[in-house]
């Protein structure tokens, strides 16, 4: 017997085949976002930020601690999508004992990787990862954490 899909009058035919056969989530993407390593709330931060996105509604609490210019602890909370989940996470883990001057050269070239392959350091490689043209949809939630320790480091992005 075959059966026959009946249409229901009160579902477009566009919700028929939901969700969509092509939309695949990047795993890697995703392990990035899994690292919760950092995920928490430190006392005896030296600086601190809250910073909400306007567009999406994405909101993250970063909490730093700086000694002679250089960034050697690094804890965030957030309350966001996998996209800035994932920015937050690979930051926090690459930016610990870095000179906070090179965070504003990180924002910089990211914001330029967008549009075109961009010439990171060694040590920044592994932002090509979720930051490429793919991703430019999201740029402002993959930005956020960035945004967020420049302003908390009072540094202007």
């Amino acid at each position: 017997m075959v059966t026959q899909r009946i249409a229901n009058p009160f579902i477009p035919v566009r919700f028929w085949a939901w969700p969509p056969r092509y939309f695949k989530m990047d795993k890697k993407l995703l392990r990035i976002a899994s690292d919760l390593k950092n995920f928490h709330y430190i006392d005896n931060y030296t600086h601190k930020h809250k910073l909400k996105s306007k567009l999406c509604g994405d909101e993250i609490h970063v909490y730093l601690i700086v000694k002679n210019n250089k960034l050697m602890n690094f804890k965030y909370e957030t309350k966001s999508c996998i996209y800035c989940q994932a920015s937050a996470s690979l930051l926090s883990r690459v930016s610990i004992n870095k000179e906070t001057k090179k965070l504003k050269v990180l924002y910089e070239s990211l914001n330029k990787s967008f549009l075109k392959k961009s010439d990171l350091k060694r040590n920044w490689n592994k932002f090509l990862v979720i930051i490429n043209k793919s991703n430019i949809a999201r740029k402002d939630c993959l930005m956020l954490p960035l945004k967020a320790v420049l302003k908390a480091l009072k540094i202007s992005c």
